[in-house]
């Protein structure tokens, strides 16, 4: 990392800033970055600084002469050098992120330049094929280096290589034996491209399974110090407060609510970006012909579903669980009414993408059998079944129709594969336009791209089973039992006082316990009488009713951030997927944090 990156307080920009932005190609430039992130630190830290003013005047934060300056000053400080150091690495941050989502692809962008140069061993026309087919960075980045060094023997592919190289060593040496390939015997090229493939593979793999290793403890304390030792600890406040120890619901609010998720989103995103390579799903935009604008339709189902779930938490849990509930079950059914479509047109696209495979046997025997790939396209279509087999009879019946070529029939306007976002798909597509033109020769490459294809999936799936191992922890405790637990707990805190959280009883200062006024089996001073006592934040003593509230609202973000976490460490950055999962989280976590509380006050 350059001096740049690790001194905040530069006015040079890291030469790692600079690449970000160019990788993302945007257009403001780092110094711009750089002037943007001190101008936003300034602004938070006074306003941090104000903040810690303003509550230690409240008596919320501890006071004095010393205090009541060193508090605020503390937190300006505190909150400016957050800010700025987030402003100037978040584009670092981004880059990286959809680096990795880059070299998801790095296997099937070797694939088809192997495939193609078996077909003829033209390195220049193969780097065209290999990056033609695939609108991603990795593939633009492909044809960018081969249009810069036209001309040249290598056709960029040394370039390329030493632009990925520094996160996935595996790819220089791919490069390596497809160039070895091109000017080596015809006994020997086979060999060298099957070592090509084989590498970057093999190099994908062995990372995810290093990752999944070195990732494997701190998801452990994700879980532990995240989750249950936090929840845990709210069972602690009477004693807590027995021993002299105040809580206030200020505090509370603020360690639950505000520090917590953020610790947890900030461990989320350190794991993030260490992950080498993803294979996520494609994303699916609302210029989807199946994607319609749900909008309206989302936004109706949640209110509907936020009312219906506030009356029933009002009538069953108590009057203090209806914002969690309508919060959690609204926002949740929102987000699942939007992301049904687009998680709809990624299941058709995996249900395609699963058949390739087949289907490309089929046509590849026939070709090279001397069937024309017209032909022996209409011949997939009736043997494969699912939507692999639909397309490819589409296709071949808009061919005849039309008569028109292979990669029309599929690509073009109307086509089955015009509107399916699946890079894998269209590099078939055209793969079999190249059969078309070639012929009989042909038929042996699209067998080996049936093969090559089988091992892609089994790599991907490889890969998510292993991740599934370990954020499977995460998105049980995000949805079950995390809530579980905080159920449980909150009801644990307000039994130990007699009371389950229909009536309002207080972590007084004064007394040291949880009391509740009017309420049988309490005792002691009231709430009112205990912040009597000169206690800094008695007067903001902690009731069931706002315990009860901040643990769900901590509940409900543990829900969002350990799904996200885990959606995105095993199937990379989806906002469909992610969109799709938080919504079902959400009305889970919420139903089995309310019900925990329930169930656990019958037992007290």
């Amino acid at each position: 990392m350059s001096d740049g990156a690790d001194r905040p307080w530069t006015d040079e920009p890291s030469e790692e800033l600079r690449r970000a932005l160019a990788f993302r190609d945007r257009d403001e430039d780092a110094e711009a970055v750089l002037t943007r992130g001190y101008r936003r630190g300034a602004v938070v830290g006074a306003l941090c600084g104000a903040a810690g003013v303003a509550l230690s005047s409240l008596g919320v934060l501890p006071g004095g002469s010393v205090r009541s300056v060193a508090v605020p000053a503390l937190l300006s400080v505190a909150g400016a050098l957050a800010v700025v150091h987030v402003s100037h690495r978040l584009p670092v941050w981004l880059a990286g992120v959809a680096r990795t989502r880059a070299l998801g692809a790095a296997p099937g962008l070797v694939g088809r330049a192997v495939l193609r140069m078996r077909i003829e061993p033209s390195l220049e026309r193969a780097v065209a094929f290999a990056g033609g087919a695939d609108g991603g960075p990795l593939a633009a980045s492909l044809r960018g280096h081969a249009r810069r060094a036209r001309g040249r023997p290598d056709a960029g592919l040394c370039a390329f290589a030493n632009e990925w190289t520094p996160w996935f060593p595996a790819l220089e040496r791919a490069t390596t034996l497809l160039r070895a390939a091109a000017t080596a015997p015809s006994e020997r090229r086979d060999r060298c491209l099957d070592r090509a493939l084989d590498a970057v593979v093999a190099g994908a793999d062995d990372r995810m399974a290093a990752f999944v290793g070195d990732v494997r403890g701190p998801v452990s304390g994700i879980y532990a110090f995240g989750v249950l030792l936090p929840l845990a600890l709210v069972a602690l406040l009477p004693a807590a407060s027995a021993a002299g120890v105040p809580v206030g619901a200020a505090t509370m609010a603020t360690v639950y609510v505000v520090l917590l998720p953020s610790a947890l989103c900030a461990a989320g995103g350190w794991l993030l970006l260490r992950r080498p390579v993803a294979f996520p799903p494609p994303r699916v935009t609302t210029d989807h012909p199946d994607v319609s604008d749900r909008d309206f339709a989302s936004l109706g189902a949640g209110v509907v579903a936020g009312i219906v779930g506030g009356v029933v938490a009002g009538a069953v849990v108590a009057e203090w669980a209806v914002p969690v509930a309508v919060v959690g079950a609204g926002v949740g059914t929102a987000l699942f009414v939007a992301a049904r479509p687009r998680r709809r047109v990624l299941e058709r696209v995996r249900d395609l993408e699963a058949g390739l495979a087949d289907a490309m046997t089929v046509v590849g025997g026939h070709v090279a059998e001397g069937v024309a790939v017209e032909r022996a396209v209409a011949r997939a279509g009736e043997s494969v079944a699912g939507p692999t087999g639909e397309a490819f009879a589409d296709a071949a019946a808009r061919g005849r129709t039309l008569r028109i070529g292979v990669r029309e029939s599929f690509l073009g306007e109307g086509g089955p594969l015009a509107a399916v976002p699946s890079a894998r798909a269209r590099g078939v597509a055209a793969l079999l336009a190249l059969a078309a033109r070639e012929g009989r020769p042909a038929g042996d490459v699209l067998l080996e791209l049936a093969d090559q294809l089988d091992d892609l999936r089994g790599l991907e799936r490889e890969a998510t089973r292993r991740l599934a191992t370990v954020t499977r922890t995460l998105s049980n405790t995000a949805a079950l039992f995390g809530p579980l637990v905080g159920g449980a707990t909150v009801a644990l805190a307000a039994g130990l006082v007699g009371d389950t959280g229909t009536t309002v009883p207080t972590l007084g200062a004064e007394t040291g316990g949880l009391e509740a006024s009017g309420v049988p089996g309490s005792s002691g001073a009231t709430g009112a009488k205990a912040g009597e006592g000169g206690v800094p934040g008695a007067e903001n003593a902690l009731s069931v009713a706002v315990l009860g509230r901040i643990v769900g609202a901590y509940v409900l973000l543990l829900s969002v951030v350990l799904t996200t976490i885990a959606t995105v460490l095993e199937r990379g950055a989806s906002a469909t997927l992610v969109a799709y999962r938080v919504g079902i989280a959400l009305p889970t976590a919420t139903a089995t944090y309310l019900a925990a509380f329930v169930g656990a006050g019958l037992l007290l």
